[in-house]
C-alpha cells in the first residue's frame, strides 16, 4: 500500500485578502490628480497599479519587502515570478467582481468570471468602474462623517410645514390644495362628535383632517472644481482631496437626498462638464483659471433643473486668470487681478444671483488677491465663503450642506 506524504500548509499571502480593503487602501493611487508624477501622467497604467499592489501587500505584512526590492530589480527570478502570479490573481479576481474594467472590457458585477479568455493582467490600461467609485464614495464619505462625530444623515430640513406623505406633526383641517394623506383616526372623531353615535355616520368635507409633515426642500448643485495648474504647485496636492469630497458628496447625495442632483464642472483656460463616473481619471494641467466661464457652465445647468433650491460649490486656490472672448478665444492674464477678467466674472456672478443660484465658494489658499475677490463673490450673490485646507475640506463641505451653517467673509 503506498504511503501518502503530508507537507505543513504555510497558507497564501492571499488568504482573508479583502478586496474592498485593497481598492480602499489604493484609493490615493486611483485619484491621483498628477502631483507625484506630473501633469497627464498615465496613473491607469496596468504597471503602475501592478507597483501599487505590490507596495500595499509590504504594508499588510503579506509580503516581505526583500521579496518587493527583488520583484523591483529582478523581474525573472523564481521568487519575483512568484510575485507576479499573485498580483495577476488579485488583479483577476478585481476585475471578475466588478471592481475594474480592462482594455475596453464591459463592466461586470457577476463574480462568476463568465467569457474570461485571457488573463485581464495582461491587459496594458485599466479603468474604475461604476461600482468601485460608488464604494470608494462611501469610504470616503464614512471617513469623513465620523471625523465630525456623526454617525446618522437626515434631509433638507426647513421651518415650513405641509401635508406630505409621511406624518411627524399633528394635523390640521384640510384645505384646497393640501396632499390628501387623510388623518382617518382625527377625521372620524371630528364626524362622531359633529353627530353623535347614534347612527350612520354622514362624512361631510369639514370633517376631513390632513396630516402634516416637515417640509423637505430638493438641491440642485453643480460642483466646480479647479483644475488649474496652481492645485498642485508649491509643494501641495490641493486637487486630489477635492476629488474625494466629490465621491463622498455623490455618494450622500445619491443614497440620503434621492430628489436632489450633483453634476460635475472642470474649470481651467475653458470649462467642461464631466460625469461624476469619469472623476477618476482627472488630472489638473497646465492651465490658468477661467472662473468666468466655469460659472457660466454651471448656472446653465442649472437652470434646466426643476428643484426648489440651486447652489453652486467652487472650490478653487487662486484668483481668475482667463477669460473666453465673443469669438471664442482665450484671454489669459497671469499677473495680477486684470479689471476686464474680474468685471466680466462679477457680471456672471450677478447673472446666478438673478437666477436664484447659491454660489458657495471654498478656498483652498489665503493671498490676499483671492481674498478680496471671493469677497466681492459673496457680496454680490449674497453667497457663502470659507477659508480652507485641502485636510478639512471635505468636512466644510459636508457640514454646509447638511446644516447649512455658513461662515461669511465680512
Amino acid at each position: 500500500m503506498p504511503t501518502t506524504k503530508f507537507t505543513k500548509w504555510t497558507g497564501s499571502p492571499l488568504d482573508g485578502l479583502s478586496l474592498e480593503d485593497l481598492l480602499n487602501d489604493l484609493s490615493d493611487m486611483f485619484l491621483d490628480s498628477g502631483f507625484n508624477y506630473g501633469p497627464g501622467a498615465p496613473t491607469q497604467s496596468m504597471e503602475a497599479l501592478r507597483q501599487a499592489i505590490v507596495e500595499k501587500l509590504v504594508e499588510m505584512g503579506r509580503i516581505p519587502e526583500s521579496m518587493m526590492e527583488e520583484w523591483l530589480t529582478d523581474r525573472n527570478s523564481e521568487e519575483s515570478q512568484k510575485l507576479d502570479a499573485l498580483v495577476s490573481e488579485i488583479i483577476k479576481r478585481m476585475v471578475e467582481d466588478g471592481w475594474l474594467k480592462t482594455d475596453g472590457r464591459p463592466e461586470t458585477g457577476s463574480g462568476d468570471g463568465e467569457g474570461y479568455e485571457d488573463d485581464p493582467s495582461n491587459s496594458t490600461q485599466f479603468q474604475l468602474t461604476d461600482k468601485s467609485i460608488d464604494f470608494l464614495g462611501f469610504r470616503l464619505l464614512r471617513q469623513l462623517l465620523g471625523s465630525l462625530g456623526r454617525s446618522s444623515l437626515g434631509h433638507h430640513e426647513t421651518a415650513h410645514l405641509s401635508t406630505g406623505v409621511e406624518a411627524y406633526q399633528v394635523s390640521k383641517e384640510y384645505e384646497f390644495g393640501d396632499t390628501l394623506n387623510l388623518d382617518i383616526s382625527a377625521t372620524l372623531m371630528r364626524t362622531v362628535a359633529r353627530e353623535g353615535l347614534g347612527g350612520s355616520l354622514n362624512l361631510e368635507y369639514s370633517d376631513l383632517m390632513v396630516q402634516q409633515t416637515e417640509y423637505q426642500s430638493s438641491c440642485a448643485t453643480v460642483l466646480l472644481l479647479d483644475t488649474s495648474h496652481s492645485m498642485i504647485l508649491y509643494g501641495e496636492d490641493r486637487f486630489t482631496p477635492a476629488k474625494r469630497v466629490a465621491l463622498a458628496l455623490s455618494h450622500l447625495i445619491r443614497t440620503q437626498y434621492p430628489g436632489d442632483s450633483l453634476r460635475l464642472v472642470l474649470f481651467h483656460d475653458s470649462a467642461e462638464e464631466v460625469p461624476m463616473k469619469q472623476l477618476a481619471r482627472v488630472v489638473v494641467g497646465p492651465y490658468h483659471t477661467n472662473t468666468r466661464e466655469g460659472l457660466r457652465l454651471a448656472r446653465r445647468i442649472l437652470m434646466a433643473e426643476k428643484k426648489d433650491m440651486r447652489q453652486i460649490i467652487m472650490i478653487t486656490d487662486g484668483k481668475p486668470s482667463a477669460m473666453t472672448l465673443p469669438n471664442g478665444k482665450i484671454y489669459k492674464s497671469a499677473f495680477g487681478l486684470d479689471p476686464m477678467i474680474l468685471d466680466e466674472t462679477y457680471k456672471e456672478v450677478a447673472l446666478c444671483r438673478k437666477s436664484g443660484i447659491l454660489i458657495n465658494t471654498f478656498m483652498l489658499a489665503s493671498d490676499r488677491s483671492l481674498v478680496e475677490f471671493v469677497k466681492k463673490v459673496t457680496e454680490i450673490c449674497r453667497g457663502k465663503a470659507y477659508f480652507t485646507t485641502a485636510v478639512d475640506l471635505g468636512e466644510y463641505i459636508l457640514m454646509d450642506y447638511m446644516k447649512k451653517k455658513t461662515q461669511t467673509i465680512h
